[in-house]
């Protein structure tokens, strides 16, 4: 399947949803670090920088570990992978991720010139790589660097996991909830 959107600028961006057999590897490789992330009470997202079919860096979302905002997945793994190669530029890269990337994210990644983004599950709240209309025609915009984008890698399996945290993370609030109210609903 593929989607295609048209900007403001009249760029087309094609999001598809074909996945090679890298890109299941390296996803499933980032549901790995997913897994962790989750393990420390983290939204279970998960990142890799591969060069050339290597992997570079690995990384987990770690804001809850941190008590940083901008400990995502994206950001960690890309200054991995800038500390690996000793440069900022990470030009013949690909990242894989098993979100779609918000705006800080998409920011370092075009600042980073990583060549291309495979990410699993869209996300249509905050997601900068083409789920926003209103960021769409950021990619190919006046900015000096195009990155490729190319989502739904994995899809169900990267979506399921964020979902069934967050179900989780529902029922456990309304258990504390209930245990602190006595289960009694909130008198008026």
């Amino acid at each position: 399947m593929h989607l295609l959107l048209l900007s403001n600028f009249g760029d087309i961006f094609v999001i598809t949803e074909s996945k090679s057999s890298f890109d299941i590897y390296f996803m499933e490789q980032a549901l790995v670090e997913a897994d962790l992330a989750e393990k420390n009470g983290d939204v279970p997202v998960g990142a890799l920088i591969v060069k050339n079919g290597k992997t570079l860096a690995r990384a987990h979302n770690m804001r809850e570990v941190l008590g940083d905002v901008t400990a995502h997945a994206e950001i960690i793994a890309i200054r991995k992978a800038a500390q690996a190669i000793g440069s900022w530029l990470l030009e013949d890269c690909e990242l894989y991720v098993t979100l779609e990337p918000c705006i800080m994210c998409f920011g370092a990644i075009i600042q980073a010139r990583i060549a291309q983004v495979y990410f699993g599950a869209f996300d249509p709240k905050t997601g900068a790589c083409g789920s926003l209309k209103e960021l769409a025609g950021l990619s190919n915009s006046s900015i000096n660097h195009h990155t490729k984008f190319q989502g739904g890698i994995l899809k169900e399996r990267c979506s399921n996991k964020l979902k069934h945290f967050f179900q989780k993370k529902r029922n456990s609030a309304k258990l504390k909830n209930n245990i602190v109210t006595g289960g009694k609903e909130n008198e008026q």
